[in-house]
């Protein structure tokens, strides 16, 4: 299928796990993607440009340089994931400083590329933005999954991921009279080498029995930026495996 055939689609953090997946995606689709990260380096065609995302400037910068060469944006997918050298503390060791400086990388950052993409957008009176969240924006972690290991799940996050999800809510209501639509997806737990008990304790738990893999949450962002979703907006698609089924 060529469902994102002649489409410009703007991904943040698209160096990373599950943005080199999405970006595969798209380009299997058909579409053209800017690839917007800190460690990438900026091309002529802009297919990747360094930015970062916390930063006004740099923001600011990318949307000037998509102007002046294409002039549209015609999807936004939110997939950027900063935090803190810190992150991963449990919650009674987080310094108030590392939670204030984690929201304000994650949320306020999505905040800001979502106004200054939906503002260009608005000038055609089209446009599909995606937010990556999480299941655990959506329900309580499961800390047994954890258990004989030294892994946690971040406050933050789920404080993060749950904003994200009411914060696409409000876009969505906010930018429908401008045919802007905007939705999330929330991945389950997904593979990445981590700890062998780690991965037992989450499989057991899950109705399919095993983590999620990047290539099973791209098709679901590649749907929602496609017309093939265009009287979706406002939804959190949940690709868990089950997970939240139970």
């Amino acid at each position: 299928m060529m469902r994102l055939k002649d489409k410009l689609i703007l991904v943040t953090g698209g160096n990373g796990l599950l943005g080199s997946a999405i970006i595969h995606k798209i380009k299997e689709e058909g579409g053209k993607v800017i690839n917007a990260d800190i460690t990438a380096h900026t091309n002529d065609d802009l297919s990747d440009v360094q930015c970062d995302i916390c930063n006004e400037e740099s923001v600011n910068e990318l949307i000037t340089q998509i102007k002046k060469r294409y002039g549209k944006i015609d999807g936004l997918v939110n997939n950027a994931y900063p935090r803190t050298k810190d992150w991963g503390l449990k919650f009674e060791d987080i310094p108030y400083a590392s939670w204030q400086k984690n929201v304000d990388m994650q949320l306020n950052s999505l905040f800001y590329m979502s106004q200054q993409v939906a503002a260009f957008m608005k000038l055609n009176q089209t446009g599909s933005i995606v937010n990556m969240a999480s299941i655990y924006g959506i329900v309580g972690p499961d800390f047994s999954v954890y258990g004989n290991t030294q892994m946690t799940t971040p406050a933050a996050y789920s404080a993060i991921k749950g904003g994200v999800v009411n914060f696409t809510r409000y876009l969505a209501s906010y930018m429908g009279p401008d045919n802007i639509r905007v939705n999330c997806v929330s991945p389950g737990g997904i593979f990445d080498n981590q700890n062998p008990e780690f991965v037992k304790n989450y499989e057991s738990k899950v109705p399919l029995k095993r983590m999620g893999s990047p290539t099973d949450i791209a098709p679901s962002v590649a749907f929602l930026l496609s017309d093939e979703s265009n009287y979706i907006t406002g939804h959190n698609l949940v690709v868990d495996g089950g997970w939240v089924s139970k």
